[in-house]
């Protein structure tokens, strides 16, 4: 035999060439490997970057030097509150209104914990210099968290009256504004600002009750500060908040306990599901240096649901070791009321640890399989079931793929009472344990329910269920996605998904689903998906959106990378962040569409409308009849387009491009 040396260039386009023959083979006698959608229309920058936009306390050395260095959002009714880099920011959603809330630490402190802890407060935990450090802190404007925030100030920029409240209205009468005009208001108070409190600022960038729409770009606004106390002392933030900023962590409050999930050293090398913060719970905590419990994490969210604490992961797979290091994505679950284990077996550590896989993958002869979990969205409603979605990627040394996965919370639940999976030595391969050998109460129960109804706590569980748990957390099955098949792929771009955001409610029937996935790239696809059983129509991108504006966000260079989104609805907005900047994306873009009736009908976007009048706009709350609208087929009545702003950059897609575009049975 002759070994032929190619040359790279040959090499490499014969293995691309055989890859995408592959892929789009790999259902034989099926339906083909779904292609990528392309978009109605394309919304470049020089529309974007009208868009208004976050980029921190800029009055802050480090933050004009650094970037504001983004960690998360967290949206809690009216106000979004934005963890970055010693400070969190706040955004009264309702009066457009922010509040800065700079922390006075000398060394750099990643804020990667921030949860409401019950009503009227927040629960906030930083790197504090590799020593981490949690506190509370109270409402400071008598509200519960996230409620209706009154602005609290004076006559403009100039006068304090610390015991005055003031409302939109009355303070536009005061300082002699009119509703529309930018102002800022403060809030004073007594008493000193020292190291162990937060400041904040109320700057006031909208009023009035018309629809948001663009904002002029570039306004700086210079606001006074006030203290915001802190409610009791410092927590230990150990096993509550990783060490650094690269280490990943998710945490929530449920039932008044505090479940986190984070590495607690420094050099990540003990992974841990951890309890901790209620007044009769004991502390609870995953194995410790057990990599059939946890190996290698990286955790993406937690969720509170019926009477489990819900984690969801990516790591490294024990069960294809002779593979190398392969990515798996896994939803794990705990028990609320586990109590820990008996003194001789599982004392402090969880009796409840189940883990399984989520399978979302094209189906066909040969799986192609999206391993590692991007991001994930809340318990939503899809086909009147209780439902997550998630943006999955392939692994990192393969072909670049994403795609969206939903999952049925009972199927989850399907797979944690299904069998367990075991390997009987190191040599041998990974097969369910039969169902003789699995003890009673089942293993992973939760005491007073189910197959542990007749046990008060999990303390009191036989030893042998204990042991058993302790060996084998794993579940044999994974957890099927929504109709076995994604619900969106993408293949051919180079740039990765890497955030999600859900309207299962949209348009003025509120009976459709549309998605915004963040990518790599700075760019937000906005997808009409398909999510009902014999749907008449299939999955469609409406939007290909260029979101990220170098200008406002290239503090430290480039970095395109989306890092977290969060809808707005009832302001009909996106937050889309970056490393340096957060931009406001509005939903849609209606008006741009203007009086051309084709193009209006034919962008098949649930939130614009055709009204009477002969224009194009935003679906009101409410409105329920008097214009046209064509979601599921688009507008084809006449052949001729206007020539609106957006003609030029639209693109028309035809049918066949729509394979595995519905996500439900």
């Amino acid at each position: 035999m002759r070994l032929v040396v190619l040359g790279s260039r040959p090499l490499l386009a014969l293995i691309l060439t055989l890859t995408f023959t592959c892929l789009s083979h790999l259902c034989h006698g099926a339906a083909p490997f779904p292609q990528d959608l392309e978009p109605i229309s394309t919304v470049g920058s020089e529309h974007t970057y009208l868009y208004p936009s976050f980029q921190g306390n800029m009055s802050d050395n480090d933050t004009a030097r650094l970037g504001m260095d983004f960690q998360r959002m967290l949206r809690i009714n009216h106000m979004l509150y934005i963890a970055a880099r010693d400070h969190v920011f706040a955004i009264n959603l309702s009066a457009s209104a922010e509040r800065l809330i700079p922390q006075q630490d000398e060394c750099y402190n990643y804020i990667k914990v921030l949860v409401p802890r019950n009503d009227e407060t927040l629960f906030a935990c930083g790197t504090n210099a590799f020593n981490p450090t949690c506190r509370n802190y109270k409402n400071g404007f008598g509200e519960p968290v996230g409620g209706k925030l009154p602005l609290l100030g004076g006559t403009g920029m100039h006068a304090c009256e610390s015991t005055k409240i003031f409302t939109p209205q009355a303070l536009t009468k005061t300082a002699g504004l009119h509703t529309d005009t930018h102002l800022a208001a403060r809030y004073c108070r007594e008493g000193p600002v020292g190291i162990l409190v937060f400041r904040v600022t109320l700057c006031v960038i909208r009023t009035g009750l018309a629809p948001p729409g663009p904002v002029v770009a570039h306004r700086h606004f210079h606001c006074p500060m006030s203290s915001l106390e802190q409610d009791g002392e410092e927590v230990v933030g150990q096993a509550r908040c990783p060490f650094e900023s690269r280490q990943s962590n998710v945490g929530l409050f449920a039932g008044g306990d505090f479940y986190s999930a984070t590495m607690t050293d420094f050099l990540a090398s003990d992974a841990v599901i951890y309890r901790s913060l209620g007044e009769s719970s004991p502390v609870l905590r995953t194995v410790k240096y057990d990599s059939k419990w946890l190996r290698e994490p990286h955790f993406l969210h937690a969720i509170e649901y019926g009477n489990y604490v819900y984690f969801f992961l990516s790591e490294i797979a024990v069960e294809y070791t002779t593979l190398g290091k392969v990515v798996f994505s896994r939803v794990a679950r705990v028990c609320k009321n586990d109590n820990g284990g008996s003194p001789r077996v599982l004392e402090r550590y969880w009796t409840s640890f189940l883990k399984a896989r989520l399978n979302c993958s094209v189906p066909g002869d040969s799986f192609f399989y999206f391993d590692v979990l991007q991001s994930l969205t809340n318990v939503m409603q899809i086909n009147h079931r209780p439902a997550v979605l998630g943006v999955f990627t392939t692994q990192a040394n393969s072909i670049t793929g994403s795609a969206v996965c939903a999952f049925y919370m009972d199927d989850i639940e399907k797979v944690f009472n299904g069998k367990f999976k075991e390997q009987r030595n190191s040599e041998s391969a990974w097969t369910p344990v039969p169902d003789e050998m699995v003890p009673k109460p089942r293993p992973g129960s939760c005491a007073g329910d189910g197959p542990a109804a007749g046990y008060k706590s999990s303390t009191n569980f036989p030893d042998e269920t204990l042991t058993f748990i302790k060996s084998y957390p794993l579940m044999d099955e994974a957890v099927p996605s929504v109709n076995n098949r994604p619900c969106f792929t993408r293949t051919t771009s180079r740039f990765k998904l890497t955030q999600i955001a859900v309207d299962t409610a949209a348009g003025p029937y509120k009976n459709y689903t549309v998605l915004f996935l963040g990518s790599e790239n700075g760019r937000v696809l906005k997808i009409l998906a398909s999510t009902h059983p014999n749907s008449t129509y299939s999955t469609q991108v409406l939007e290909d959106i260029d979101v990220y504006d170098p200008s406002k966000c290239n503090v430290q260079g480039e970095d395109r990378r989306i890092l977290g989104v969060e809808l707005d609805k009832d302001h009909h907005a996106l937050f889309v962040a970056f490393s340096s900047c957060v931009i406001r994306v509005p939903l849609s873009r209606c008006s741009d569409y203007g009086v051309c009736k084709k193009s209006c009908l034919s962008s098949r976007d649930p939130y614009c409308i055709w009204l009477s009048a002969g224009n194009c706009a935003t679906v009101a709350p409410g409105l329920k009849s008097g214009f046209e609208q064509y979601v599921e087929s688009g507008y084809l009545q006449y052949p001729d387009s206007c020539h609106d702003v957006l003609a030029t950059t639209r693109k028309q897609n035809p049918a066949v491009d729509s394979a595995y575009g519905q996500c439900t049975k």
